[in-house]
Parts: C-alpha cells; sequence; structure tokens
C-alpha cells in the first residue's frame, strides 16, 4: 500500500511538471458582415479590369517528326551491330499545339511569357482579350534557366501592364492569377501570398518562387499575378500536384526578377551569365560543425582552368560573401554569380580553416550555351553539355559533344537524318566540345562534311551534312 501512494505521488510529479497553460484567444466576440449595407456588393473588379487587359492569349504549334521502323528488331542493339542503318526509320509528321498565357509589358507589342510555352515552337499566335483577332508572334528571345521568354506582335497603342515591385511583398497580401486555364477563355483566380522566395523547387536552374493558393491550371503559365490594385508582381509558372489538377500550391517567377531578364532579352536577345566554375552544397547538418560561419556556401569541386581556379578557391572552401552581399547558401550564390556578365571582376570573402580570406574573381561565361544554326539553313539547335543537361537525358560523363535539342522540319539537318537528342561528336577528324568548336567546323570544312553523331541508346552513326 506504501509503495502504491508512492509511486502515485511519483506520478502527480510527473504530471504537474509537464502541465502547460494555453494562451486563450478571447471568447467573447463578435460576427459581422464587412459592409453594414446589405445592398453592397463587395468586389475587385475595379482593380483588376485595367491588367485583365494586358493578359494575352498565347497558341503554339510545332511540327514534330517521328519514327517509325521498317524492322520490329530495329531497336535491337545487338541486331543494329550487325546490320547497321541498312534499315531506315520512315518519318512521320504529326503537329502538336499547345496553349498559355502572356502579359503585354509595352504599347508597342512586347510581351512576356514563359519559356517553356513557347519552346521549340514553329508558330506563335496571340489574340488579345474581347477580340477574335489573331497576331502571329515573333520571339525576341528565351531563357530557360529562369523561364522567361518575350516575343513581339505588330501592333499599336496595346494596354500594357503596370508594374509593381515584388520585393514589397508579405505573406498574407491578397493576390489574383489572371490566364485562359485549358483554353476556355480570361479567367481570374484569387487567392494570398502563401510564401516568398521559394528556392530548391527543382523548376528551374534560377529560382526565387512566389508561392500563392490561387488556382493555377495548365493554361495559366505565362499569365499576370497581380495584387489587390492590379499591378504586376509576378508571371504564374507552376503548380506542384500529383493529380494535375490544382492543390493550391502555385509557383511564380517576381516581377523584379523579370524585368532584369526581359530587359537583357529586348536588348541583347539572349541571357549572358558570369560563372565561378565550382561545384556548390549548402551548409547544413555536421558541416557546421567544421566552419566558424554557419552561413554560405561550400565548394565542393573547383574545375580545372576555372575562373575560380584562377582566382586561388579551392574545394573546402566556404563562400560567405560576394561584392559585399551575404551569401546564405549555395542558391544564393549561384544566383548572385549568375546575375554578373561574364568578364565582371566580382570580390569574393571567404573561409578556410577557421580563418576569412578575399580573392577577386574575373567570371567566365556559363556553359550550357546554345547556338541557333536555323539562320545558317542548317536547321539545328544545340546545346553544351553541362551537368544539369547530362542529367536530364541521362548522358554519361564520358560523352562530349554538342547535344541537338531541335531540328527545323524540311531543313539540311532533318534531310541528313538528325533527331533530337543526338549528340555530335565530330566534325570530319575535328572533336567537338563547345559551340565555338562546331562553329569553327563549320567554316573550316566546305561541301559536304561527315558529323559523327551519337543516338541515344549507345548507338554511334555517321551523317553527312552538306
Amino acid at each position: 500500500m506504501k509503495k502504491t501512494l508512492i509511486l502515485s505521488a511519483v506520478a502527480a510529479l510527473m504530471l504537474q511538471a509537464a502541465s502547460i497553460n494555453f494562451k486563450e484567444a478571447s471568447k467573447d466576440f463578435q460576427r459581422v458582415m464587412p459592409s453594414g449595407d446589405k445592398n453592397v456588393v463587395l468586389s475587385f473588379y475595379d482593380a483588376i479590369k485595367e491588367a485583365k487587359q494586358s493578359v494575352v492569349n498565347i497558341s503554339t504549334k510545332k511540327v514534330l517528326k517521328t519514327h517509325m521502323s521498317m524492322s520490329p528488331f530495329f531497336n535491337d542493339p545487338f541486331f543494329r551491330q550487325f546490320f547497321g542503318p541498312m534499315f531506315r526509320d520512315i518519318p512521320r509528321e504529326r503537329i502538336e499545339r499547345a496553349l498559355g498565357s502572356g502579359v503585354i509589358i509595352s504599347k508597342d507589342g512586347y510581351i512576356v511569357t514563359n519559356n517553356h510555352v513557347v519552346k521549340d515552337a514553329d508558330e506563335v499566335t496571340v489574340s488579345l482579350p474581347g477580340s477574335k483577332k489573331e497576331y502571329k508572334a515573333k520571339v525576341v528571345g528565351k531563357d530557360p534557366l529562369t523561364d522567361i521568354a518575350v516575343v513581339k506582335i505588330d501592333a499599336k497603342n496595346l494596354k500594357a501592364i503596370a508594374f509593381g515591385d515584388s520585393s514589397k511583398l508579405k505573406t498574407g497580401d491578397i493576390v489574383f492569377a489572371i490566364g485562359n486555364p485549358f483554353g476556355i477563355g480570361e479567367t481570374v483566380t484569387q487567392g494570398i501570398v502563401s510564401g516568398l522566395n521559394r528556392k530548391n523547387v527543382g523548376i528551374n536552374t534560377y529560382e526565387n518562387f512566389i508561392q500563392t493558393d490561387a488556382a493555377i491550371n495548365p493554361g495559366n503559365s505565362g499569365g499576370a499575378l497581380v495584387d489587390s490594385r492590379g499591378a504586376l508582381i509576378g508571371i504564374n509558372s507552376a503548380i506542384i500536384t500529383r493529380s494535375g489538377g490544382n492543390n493550391g500550391i502555385g509557383f511564380a517567377i517576381p516581377v523584379n526578377m523579370v524585368k532584369d531578364v526581359v530587359k537583357k532579352l529586348i536588348e541583347k536577345g539572349k541571357i549572358e551569365r558570369g560563372y565561378l566554375g565550382v561545384v556548390i552544397e549548402d551548409l547544413k547538418g555536421s558541416l557546421k560543425d567544421v566552419y566558424a560561419h554557419k552561413y554560405g556556401a561550400v565548394i565542393v569541386s573547383v574545375e580545372k582552368d576555372s575562373a575560380a581556379s584562377k582566382a586561388g578557391l579551392k574545394r573546402g572552401d566556404l563562400i560567405i560573401e560576394v561584392d559585399g552581399k551575404r551569401v546564405e547558401d549555395a542558391d544564393e550564390l549561384k544566383t548572385i554569380i549568375g546575375s554578373k556578365a561574364p568578364g565582371e571582376r566580382v570580390k569574393i570573402r571567404y573561409e578556410r580553416d577557421k580563418r576569412v580570406y578575399t580573392t577577386y574573381v574575373k567570371l567566365k561565361e556559363r556553359p550550357g550555351s546554345f547556338v541557333n544554326t536555323q539562320k545558317e539553313a542548317l536547321g539545328l539547335s544545340l546545346r553544351e553539355l553541362d551537368n544539369q543537361t547530362r542529367q536530364m537525358y541521362h548522358i554519361p560523363s564520358s560523352v562530349n559533344g554538342l547535344l541537338v535539342v531541335d531540328v527545323k522540319p524540311n531543313s539540311k539537318a532533318d534531310k541528313a537524318g538528325f533527331r533530337v537528342g543526338d549528340v555530335i561528336e565530330a566534325v570530319e577528324d575535328m572533336d567537338i566540345k563547345s559551340v565555338q568548336d562546331f562553329k569553327e567546323a563549320l567554316r573550316k570544312y566546305k561541301g559536304p562534311k561527315r558529323v559523327y553523331v551519337l543516338r541515344r541508346g549507345g548507338y554511334p552513326l555517321i551523317l553527312v551534312l552538306k
């Protein structure tokens, strides 16, 4: 009995030690209508009516060439090893159409949208709100790394949207997504800013998303995210979903990033980004115990003859500051360096062996450069093999060359047999490792040229480019 009483007392003491006092909200409250006047309708119509006039529908058309084999064994590597390309593919064409949205940013016809809306399109058509007239659009420039593109139509006195400032946004701000989901027509959905500075989402290379629960569905891509004044604060880009429908997690590219990219695309037609030449990762977990600073980007490896290598940076260094700006993590370092121009000199502070050092780095141009040879009537669009491209197309590190990302129908490249996914390894006796190599080969070798190609699946072949 005595033992039972002691145990009960100990249990009571434990319960008392684990007790908690909750902070209670007032129970004395009232429910009220937003307006006492029952004849008043709450509406944001006047706030967004002008912004709606600046959001356009974009439709694209792409001619795809598929290949049908004459032999059911054609794709068998063992079979092809012995019989080679004697069993040719039969090309068949089909047309792929897609819908998206865009935002008018100037009276004379410049429109911003997502890169994935107009990517590889052979024809881009724009229709204005409230009008059945269609305009053929010219692609001014594209930036796959931020998923931003600019197109232009031949029109005057268009309704350009008013730009807001995405740095002023706060979580909980009311926002509206304007676009053309599923091609049903102009649609407005309401939500709030659910989060800011969303990174590591895995959608783009450079990410700093606005997260919102305003419904963003297929066709909304490239449309406007506006605040309650109707000012543009972002370009709708993507959603996270398992079903394909909207689950209340949408992402928009902040308008401040959009302005910077759009300006460069209009002025130069492309984005040139600085490059350090390092592989980096976040300072996390037990890695924090190794460094005095608890923020920054850790260098995992340094490329030979890179800008970082020439500046003396080494594997294991922790970069904590660039040009006086604190570097919180690897993603922020990537964004800061990517915003610099090739050839620009930057000041970098880093930690090595618990001591802080300073170095100056002259940035090189980011690899993964893109070349479009369609102006030369070849009809090839090529990309250098960076780590992201290799991973996307499952290309091993032992393979060097240029990746074919587009082949224009009925072009010289198409007639020669090039396909999307091919890797050009050499032209005649010249190895191809960069865009510059390929351009040099075109100048060097006149007339028909043997092009050594590695097809998906590791199948090598020779194509003749005339």
